[in-house]
């Protein structure tokens, strides 16, 4: 199966060899690296670390594992249970935590299983940081404590009602405006933690919630990755329950899909987009999104008067150009709503609350929300190369090839063009570049990748 180290966490899958997958002995090891490296990094003892994790199988096995870890290298432990991705993150400056640690492979399927880990602010450690961590999991150079010097262990069950109650205080959450709207939302949480945080948050806003696969037992109904291929379910019961909008999360609450009371798409692309417009029509700023989201973005920010950035594809890129921008929003194309008012984190919870603000707030349907969009459509290539080939030759050739448009390095190569754009980065396991497009239609998009993956061939 699979096991993978990044910057940002482990992630693999459960069972089978160590060091080939998500093992016990795996899970250990890389709870010691974190706990070590805090460690070695903090002029203080008694370290506490927040953990929580999503409605995976797994969870409470790899949970387990994770805080008896940590308790013997003497770091005390608030566990939250079942949570999601931004409850942790909101939780460890709220506990004045060391950081945290929090167990889900996110839209990955049931197999999946992973530790993601969060600095004293509840944000992601930085690439540097992850780095170091990785190379003490490889060293194994741990320090257990002695037996009177073992970590304490608590629990917490009010996460979710202190993360609801700082986003019903966020001034651009109008609560009275929603709940005069009485909306009707559908909700599918795949079966996660989703299930149980959102209609909390809705309850609160006075909406009516029906649940679709809101059981947090881990048995994932569809492919969990909130695309539209596998949401068919929640498209239908919109229609049959004449529902103003459909909500999708996934397994850790921290991508938000949405669906028109006509039972269509919104577009993840788009989420963000409209909780833009709100934000940005009330305050000028920054907005900023990666090299890989939609233009329309971009399209809106200008229309308020106000600027767009991207930054490199992953969150914490995202992050950190948001805070160098003093950005109002920002977030990534996937459904991912970063609002720092609130936190650095990306917030399903917050971008349902914003967005029906702004529902509310503009008194239309859905649909009629989107409409007012530009409408831009994105394609996904890739182009295969042989082992011999040097992609980042070939990269710099059509970084050369469209010097007269305007290109970006700042990930791979993107080339703006009056209509379109094409964002080529290379894989960092394979011969391979991906290659993003969007257009004014599907049909362009895909001509445009196809017009590119011909002209790297013409110069190979």
């Amino acid at each position: 199966m699979s096991l993978i180290k990044s910057i940002s966490g482990i992630r693999g899958t459960i069972g089978g060899k160590v060091n080939d997958n998500l093992t016990p002995l795996d899970v250990v090891k890389f709870a010691s690296a974190f706990g070590t490296w805090l460690q070695n990094n903090k002029n203080k003892k008694n370290l506490t670390l927040v953990i929580g994790r999503d409605a995976r199988i797994s969870g409470e096995m790899v949970s387990s594992l994770v805080t008896a870890t940590l308790q013997g290298l003497g770091i005390n432990v608030v566990d939250l249970g079942l949570s999601t991705t931004p409850t942790v993150e909101i939780m460890v400056p709220e506990l004045k935590a060391d950081g945290g640690i929090i167990l889900t492979a996110s839209h990955n399927p049931k197999q999946w299983n992973a530790l993601k880990l969060l600095n004293d602010k509840g944000e992601f450690i930085t690439g540097e940081n992850g780095a170091d961590v990785l190379a003490l999991a490889e060293s194994e150079d741990f320090n257990y404590a002695e037996v009177d010097d073992l970590g304490k262990y608590e629990t917490r069950d009010d996460a979710f009602d202190i993360h609801i109650q700082q986003i019903l205080d966020l001034p651009m959450v109008d609560a009275e405006a929603i709940k005069a709207k009485k909306f009707k939302v559908v909700l599918d949480a795949v079966n996660s933690t989703g299930g149980i945080a959102i209609p909390m948050l809705l309850d609160k806003l006075g909406c009516e919630t029906v649940k679709l696969y809101c059981e947090p037992n881990g048995q994932f109904p569809h492919n969990p990755e909130p695309l539209k291929e596998h949401l068919g379910d929640i498209c239908e019961l919109v229609i049959k329950e004449k529902a103003d909008v459909g909500v999708v999360v996934d397994p850790d609450v921290d991508r938000l899909a949405l669906i028109d009371e006509k039972g269509e798409m919104f577009g993840e692309e788009y989420t963000l987009v409209a909780v833009a417009d709100y934000l940005l029509k009330h305050k000028k700023g920054a907005a900023i999104s990666n090299l890989s989201s939609s233009r329309a973005l971009r399209d809106v920010a200008r229309n308020h008067d106000s600027e767009y950035f991207a930054s490199a594809v992953g969150e914490v890129n995202v992050v950190t150009l948001m805070k160098e921008k003093n950005a109002v929003i920002g977030g990534e194309g996937n459904g991912g709503i970063i609002y720092p008012e609130l936190h650095y984190g990306r917030d399903s919870l917050v971008g349902v609350a914003l967005f029906l603000t702004h529902l509310a707030k503009e008194n239309k349907t859905v649909s009629e929300l989107r409409a007012g969009y530009p409408a831009y459509f994105m394609g996904k290539k890739k182009i295969e190369l042989t082992p011999e080939i040097n992609v980042d030759d070939i990269l710099a050739q059509m970084e050369k090839e469209y010097q007269n448009e305007e290109v970006s390095t700042v990930d791979g190569v993107k080339i703006d063009f009056a209509n379109n754009w094409v964002h080529l980065r290379k894989s960092n396991t394979e011969p391979i570049i991906r290659i993003y497009t969007e257009a004014s239609s599907q049909k362009e998009a895909d001509a445009l990748g196809d017009e590119i993956i011909a002209k790297i061939k013409s110069l190979i």
